[in-house]
């Protein structure tokens, strides 16, 4: 029997699907297999170093879609700041599902996932932070306040994806995406 073939995206999805959901300690190896319907052995062949190999590839495929929408788009220069951070924002709504799935960064955040994660999750924040302090500078802010706000920015993100999914409404970070561009645009 031919093994089954799986293409990198949608093994790379189911992946960050169970991480989401799990946490990276609470997701097996077994259940990254049943995942993508490959063997064990498949997956040791595809990711020697096991589930951290895994992770990684995750979180860099996450970041890599990130920084082609969302920070791309917040520091194109060809368009108004007012599009740049509409179109920015409406990115950040499909990368979370409009507040029902929740953050890589916060489910690798937990536990051994920060000792192992460290580094791409310090460089994804600052990422988020610089784009977002690029916008401000685009809206007219002094750098200080500009990073300021990108800060607060970060954090109403994060903190309203979990608290969207504890009271199981998203409309709570949907709210907060346009308070996010009221914050810029309403001065």
């Amino acid at each position: 029997m031919r093994p089954q073939k799986i293409e990198e995206p949608e093994m790379l999805n189911g992946f960050a699907k169970l991480f989401r959901e799990k946490g990276y300690e609470g997701t097996s190896l077994a259940e990254l297999a049943e995942a993508t319907g490959l063997k064990k052995a498949s997956l040791y062949h595809r990711f020697p170093k096991g589930k951290e190999e895994m992770a990684k590839a995750v979180l860099l495929n996450v970041n890599n879609w990130v920084e082609e929408h969302v920070f791309n788009t917040l520091t194109n220069e060809l368009l108004t700041p007012e599009e740049r951070l509409k179109n920015g924002l409406q990115y950040i709504k499909k990368l979370y599902d409009n507040g029902n799935t929740p953050c890589l960064l916060q489910a690798f955040s937990m536990q051994s996932g920060i000792n192992i994660f460290n580094q791409l999750i310090n460089d994804s924040m600052s990422y988020w932070v610089d784009a977002f302090t690029n916008i401000g500078l685009a809206f007219d802010l002094s750098q200080s306040v500009a990073k300021e706000k990108a800060t607060q920015v970060l954090i109403d993100i994060q903190g309203s994806l979990i608290v969207s999914r504890g009271c199981n409404n998203p409309n709570i970070f949907i709210d907060t995406l346009n308070k996010i561009e009221d914050i810029y645009t309403k001065k």
